[in-house]
């Protein structure tokens, strides 16, 4: 009954990690972003966006698990994580700057900095700390939304909650390290839409 109980534990752990996993939330808050700052022709914007932010990591990510470089496209070992860390930062901080050249809305581009920002912190702490990035991309994303569509969306940190369960249960993670994610997701996506709001309304 134990392992039973265990295996069932597991598996709604695998599946709440699957559905909350960073590609996930990205494209949501991306297209979310694009809709908030110019309608359809935002959202085009965010697709634009999307492929830098979710889909070249991914991809890169998928290759790396076929070649045997990882294990699993969760990237738990430290030096194969700092490799994929660098990756994001480098596909993200490419969109970053098409975004700018081409006039994007500065919310979308304001996104792309936060994420630049955020997976660099992710990246220093990762050197010596296995901190949630899982964690700390769903906490971003839910603060950015909220800033945009309004505080009913800071209900949404019940998923992070959700999450933040998930990491600990499948042992990927400790409780302090998704708690850390958390709050470094989140003060920076705080500090990061701030400061682009300043420049918006300059």
């Amino acid at each position: 009954m134990a392992i039973r109980q265990r295996r069932a534990r597991w598996s709604r752990a695998e599946l709440c990690t699957y559905l909350l996993e960073p590609k996930n939330w990205l494209a949501v808050t991306v297209l979310g972003i694009g809709w908030h700052a110019d309608r359809a022709a935002g959202l085009r914007w965010g697709l634009l966006a999307l492929v830098f932010a979710a889909v070249l990591p991914m991809v890169f990510i998928g290759y790396g698990v076929r070649r045997g470089r990882w294990t699993d496209r969760n990237v738990g070992a430290r030096r194969p994580r700092l490799l994929v860390l660098c990756f994001i930062m480098a596909s993200t901080g490419t969109g970053l700057i098409l975004l700018v050249v081409l006039r994007a809305p500065r919310q979308l581009a304001g996104y792309l900095a936060f994420m630049l920002v955020s997976v660099a912190w992710l990246a220093l702490v990762s050197a010596v700390w296995k901190i949630s990035i899982h964690c700390a991309v769903a906490a971003g994303s839910v603060t950015i939304l909220a800033y945009a569509f309004g505080p009913p969306l800071l209900s949404a940190f019940a998923l992070v909650a959700a999450l933040c369960w998930a990491r600990v249960a499948m042992r990927d993670h400790t409780l302090a390290q998704v708690l850390a994610g958390s709050v470094l997701g989140a003060a920076v996506a705080a500090v990061a839409y701030t400061v682009t709001s300043g420049f918006a309304a300059t």
